[in-house]
């Protein structure tokens, strides 16, 4: 679709949504710019691994190739970003209606399944407070998306500084509206209630003796919450975490690393957090006179999953390291000292943070050859790039580096640097 797209691009580009519209808040022109600029690199990056769009005065020499196709990279990466970034402000701002939209949409579902269940039972005071109570929730996410309409609307809360959805805000903001919604059923029922019984066990429903596993689980995972935010941040300050922003927040993001993978701990988290909610939504509609008695033993299991939701925060990340240094060697070289424009290989880990695996993104890393900082080079292959990786980067050793021993140190994407590394340079 990407290379379509290029091919079309003149053409979509003259019509009244081009990559530069201007029309308020209309997502078109910000959506076809992006789809337009990632076309475009798919193109030249691909162009520039098959050997073609080189210069003649260039192509005699093959560090200065490289140095002239990753400039151009580079460049082009830089608009992806950019155009990247106005898809995903205009996406976080259409958000808002979409939120509400699916809001109101639950509103009705409730309203159809308490119609079909109370045929034959009949029409109770409690169907009735179950109603009201998720008008009154539904009108204040509506008026919370209104206000945050410019971040996403009713999911402005669970969308972490990174700009993807948080998990363990998400779990405890669904816990949060559960028990809310729960304790506005009561509410109804008390309002409703005409004798002095009927008020006196509604109170009674809200005993702690009655509800502790909901109120247990409400206060972990809302604890959880708050302590994992402290933990990323700690640990990114004290560069023992790399974080890169994301365009945009996806729902992926509940059960997913950083980079897109699935993450154990995330998505245990989610499924049992889930499955536990499931279950005091349906003690709350078998029992509306009361909080939810969640036993002991599912809260037991919620909690258990919130632990290892949090050792695995703990557990994840690192800074880069290096292990080594070599000279880099083509075939038909003879093996020597490392000198001054020669190629030298970082071997180590954690060079590409999570999540940074964009063009944009790899040609912001550097790596410190003694005072001099070198742009690590792209080398754009069939789908990818060899250079630079996770585990290798190939740089050249600047002209200006002085002989002697010379320390080596890598900043990544993220802005974290990796350990200094001593190499000896010779004339």
């Amino acid at each position: 679709m990407a290379v379509q797209e290029a091919g079309q691009g003149g053409g979509s580009a003259a019509g009244g949504h081009g990559g530069g519209c201007s029309c308020g808040d209309c997502p078109h022109g910000a959506r076809a710019g992006h789809r337009r600029a990632v076309a475009e690199f798919l193109l030249k990056r691909d162009g520039f691994a098959a050997g073609q769009g080189l210069p003649a005065a260039v192509a005699h020499s093959a560090s200065a190739s490289r140095q002239w196709v990753s400039e151009e990279l580079t460049q082009s990466a830089e608009l992806v970003a950019v155009r990247g970034r106005a898809e995903g402000e205009a996406w976080l701002a259409r958000l808002w209606l979409r939120t509400v939209t699916v809001v109101w949409a639950l509103v009705v579902v409730l309203l159809l399944v308490q119609a079909f269940t109370a045929i034959g039972a009949g029409w109770t005071s409690a169907r009735t407070a179950g109603l009201l109570a998720a008008l009154v929730t539904a009108g204040a996410l509506t008026a919370a998306s209104w206000f945050h309409r410019a971040r996403g609307g009713a999911l402005a809360p669970v969308i972490g500084e990174d700009n993807r959805l948080s998990t363990s805000r998400a779990v405890a903001g669904a816990w949060v509206l559960f028990v809310a919604y729960a304790v506005l059923v009561l509410v109804g029922r008390l309002a409703a209630a005409s004798r002095n019984g009927e008020r006196d066990a509604l109170i009674a429903g809200l005993e702690l003796g009655r509800a502790a596993g909901v109120v247990t689980v409400l206060a972990v995972v809302c604890a959880i919450a708050v302590l994992v935010r402290r933990v990323v941040g700690v640990r990114v300050l004290g560069q023992r975490l790399q974080k890169v922003r994301a365009d945009r927040p996806r729902a992926a993001d509940l059960l997913t690393d950083d980079s897109g993978r699935g993450a154990f701990a995330d998505i245990q988290y989610v499924v049992i957090g889930g499955v536990a909610l499931l279950f005091a939504a349906v003690r709350l509609a078998r029992r509306p006179d009361q909080l939810p008695d969640l036993p002991w033993g599912l809260a037991v299991v919620v909690l258990i999953s919130a632990a290892t939701y949090l050792a695995g925060k703990y557990a994840e990340g690192g800074r880069p390291v290096i292990l080594s240094v070599v000279r880099a060697r083509e075939a038909g070289d003879l093996d020597a000292p490392i000198r001054t424009g020669d190629d030298v290989e970082i071997r180590g880990a954690g060079f590409v943070p999570p999540g940074a695996h964009g063009a944009d993104r790899l040609s912001r890393m550097v790596v410190r050859v003694g005072a001099v900082h070198v742009r690590v080079p792209l080398v754009p292959v069939a789908g990818g790039f060899s250079n630079p990786t996770d585990a290798v980067l190939t740089v050249p050793v600047p002209a200006d580096v002085e002989p002697g021993r010379v320390e080596v140190q890598v900043v990544t994407a993220a802005g974290v640097e990796s350990n200094r590394y001593v190499i000896d340079v010779t004339e």
